[in-house]
């Protein structure tokens, strides 16, 4: 079982569609989204590779970046399909999601508008008790 964390844009997105769907102002498309986005980080937590999230490596955000950046279908065969990015860690047994977008048109140039947050994700420690 993997730890899944959410940074930046992903976190804002998945957030805001909850809170969308615990106050039941959210319309079809929110609805469905939200349900795609618990689908995927239920099948990562899981297992990563699990063939319908069908997970792969990105080389040129991997370049970029200089992390291994990874990418798993949230929605596939329509216009606009969205895709989560992901990298492991920061700890073994742990995933970050670093973005969720729209997949890039096709060509040498596809993922240049990606911007992924990358920065190590920051755990909360548990506080001591005072005596």
């Amino acid at each position: 079982m993997f730890q899944i964390y959410l940074k930046g844009q992903a976190e804002e997105l998945f957030d805001s569609l909850a809170q969308k769907v615990i106050e039941g102002t959210f319309n079809k498309d929110e609805g469905e989204l939200y349900k795609k986005i618990r689908k995927a980080i239920q099948q990562l937590e899981t297992n990563p590779r699990y063939p319908g999230l069908n997970s792969h490596e990105i080389d040129v955000l991997t370049k970029k970046y200089k992390v291994r950046i990874w990418e798993s279908y949230l929605e596939n065969k329509r216009s606009g399909a969205r895709r989560i990015f992901w990298i492991y860690g920061p700890e073994s047994q742990e995933i970050t999601i670093v973005a969720i977008e729209k997949h890039p048109e096709s060509g040498a140039k596809a993922y240049q508008n990606i911007n992924l947050e990358i920065a190590p994700v920051k755990k909360k420690t548990k506080s001591k008790k005072k005596k």
